[in-house]
């Protein structure tokens, strides 16, 4: 059983906001972002969750990409992306004493990420809107890595993502590219494991057609 953290370690996390802000800020290239299993990512936040600075920086380097991908997927503003992945990583660190590794702390993180963005429209509805366009695709590619083999094929695919519903495109960016099992992106979405397999399925369908078309 992990013990609760006391608040002084729960400020120590919380103070690497600078470091945090850093990471997310950068540009991630390929070669940087070395893919992790859970099982390291939710031991890194367990040990953040402990006051481990180290911990802190490896757990926000080893999600930072999938965090920027998912934001830029849902909101509707390319400049807001590091803003909301910033947001997202100090909700989670001003939380990981709640934290106790019954699910993957990518799920987790990632759940944190779909309210700041949900908060960030709530926030966004009672101010003036200078553009009325949603933009998720150029933000999406911001947020990729460029001058790589497989680019020019990624932007294809943002251009056929675009054709799809939000909560089908959601559910294939989360399974398929992000890699989240099934029942994770169930929790993340708030929704059945059936109706994430169900939305992945005709995602794909969709997407099978307009590459034939």
């Amino acid at each position: 059983m992990i013990t609760h953290v006391s608040d002084a370690a729960v400020s120590d996390a919380a103070a690497s906001d600078s470091a945090v802000s850093d990471a997310v800020a950068s540009d991630v290239h390929v070669s940087d972002a070395v893919a992790c299993p859970d099982e390291s990512i939710t031991a890194w936040a367990l040990a953040a969750r402990a006051g481990d600075a180290v911990a802190v920086e490896r757990f926000v380097r080893a999600l930072q990409r999938d965090v920027r991908r998912y934001v830029a997927h849902l909101c509707a503003d390319p400049q807001a992306v590091d803003d909301l992945a910033q947001d997202t990583f100090l909700r989670a660190l001003g939380s990981l004493h709640r934290f106790e590794g019954r699910s993957s702390a990518r799920t987790w993180l990632l759940a944190i990420a779909r309210r700041a963005v949900i908060d960030s429209y709530r926030y966004a509805s009672v101010r003036p809107r200078p553009c009325d366009t949603p933009d998720w695709q150029l933000a999406v590619e911001w947020a990729q890595p460029r001058g790589l083999p497989g680019f020019d094929d990624g932007v294809v695919l943002l251009d056929l993502l675009a054709a799809l519903p939000d909560e089908r495109r959601e559910a294939f960016i989360l399974t398929q590219l992000v890699g989240l099992p099934y029942a994770e992106v169930a929790q993340v979405s708030d929704c059945p494991v059936g109706t994430v397999r169900s939305r992945v399925a005709r995602a794909r369908a969709t997407l099978l057609d307009l590459m034939a078309a």
